[in-house]
């Protein structure tokens, strides 16, 4: 039996953030769950990591989807989570920046590989505009603009 992968969403709870917060706080250091009749369960590094940002975030204030995620995507699955167009996912495919497997006629992408250029598009553009910022800085070009021009 198969189960149905949906996502959900959890808002933070409505009364005192204190729980939370002392949560939050207890996790750091911890890797062991004791449930209510005393039965302790080790975590997984990724279950733990996972937890911890959960508590963090409602803590804060903040809510929380988890969406699962099988980790063999169709091209529009994958496309979907870049937030870009199926046939722009392709080039990507095709071109080398991204690694897949051929089923059949069909592209399967790794979702662990599509995290990793995510990573990897996440530092060139961070390197690309500390580089633009730097040259600006260098030939004067950074405070040419004191405002905005109009446009109307």
């Amino acid at each position: 039996m198969t189960t149905a992968l949906r996502h959900h969403t959890l808002l933070p709870p409505g009364g005192s953030q204190r729980d939370l917060a002392h949560a939050a706080e207890a996790l750091h250091g911890h890797t062991r769950l004791v449930g209510p009749d005393g039965t302790e369960i080790k975590l997984p590094g990724e279950v733990f990591a996972a937890l911890r940002e959960v508590v963090e975030a409602l803590s804060n204030g903040l809510a929380i989807t988890i969406a699962p995620h099988t980790t063999q995507l169709t091209t529009q699955q994958a496309a979907d989570i870049l937030n870009v167009s199926r046939p722009t996912l392709v080039k990507l495919l095709e071109g080398g920046e991204i690694p897949f497997e051929m089923r059949g006629r069909h592209r399967r992408v790794r979702l662990a590989e599509l995290v990793d250029y995510q990573e990897r598009a996440r530092v060139r553009r961070r390197s690309a505009l500390d580089e633009l910022a730097r040259e600006a800085a260098e030939d004067g070009s950074y405070d040419a603009v004191d405002q905005l021009p109009r446009t109307r």
